[in-house]
């Protein structure tokens, strides 16, 4: 199996399960409500913001890999447009699984060369490093958003 074979095994298994830790993101955020999603727990970003950066990233990979410029900026990754309903929920979720299937098609077609190739500039680095450092980013927010729902599900402290 070629590199970028299993540079999209990975990409899937992380979104969609099957990989060593057994925690993907579909299992856990498939039946979590839109409340659920956008209640904010402590000071740390919500489900849904930790959703839509991960995706904010995809996204920018996945253009570039459609033959786009690179259009993403650190300024931009967490503003996500408000939700407010289960359907906008969803509708979010399903872009995010539409998606990465799409990026994960995308990077098993590329020549293993590519992926020593610079990613749009020098200063990213290759298209290996960007793609395998979205695929660590995503594991890192997985365990986040894993972490939030704990939080959500605890029972307050007493006073």
């Amino acid at each position: 199996m070629n590199t970028a074979t299993l540079l999209a095994q990975h990409l899937r298994h992380v979104f969609f399960g099957g990989n060593w830790t057994t925690v993907c993101l579909k299992e856990h955020l498939t039946n979590l409500s839109w409340q659920q999603a956008t209640t904010p727990v402590l000071t740390i970003n919500t489900i849904a913001a930790l959703t839509y950066h991960i995706h904010y990233y995809v996204m920018a990979q996945l253009r570039v890999l459609q033959g786009q410029p690179l259009q993403a900026s650190d300024r931009f990754n967490f503003d996500h447009p408000p939700i407010q309903s289960q359907e906008e929920w969803e509708n979010l979720l399903g872009k995010v699984w539409s998606d990465v299937e799409t990026m994960a098609q995308r990077v098993e077609q590329l020549p293993d060369s590519v992926l020593e190739e610079a990613f749009t500039d020098e200063k990213y680095g290759s298209y290996y490093r960007n793609i395998q450092g979205m695929i660590e980013h995503t594991h890192y927010h997985l365990g986040q958003i894993v972490l939030v729902k704990k939080l959500q599900a605890a029972p307050l402290p007493e006073p």
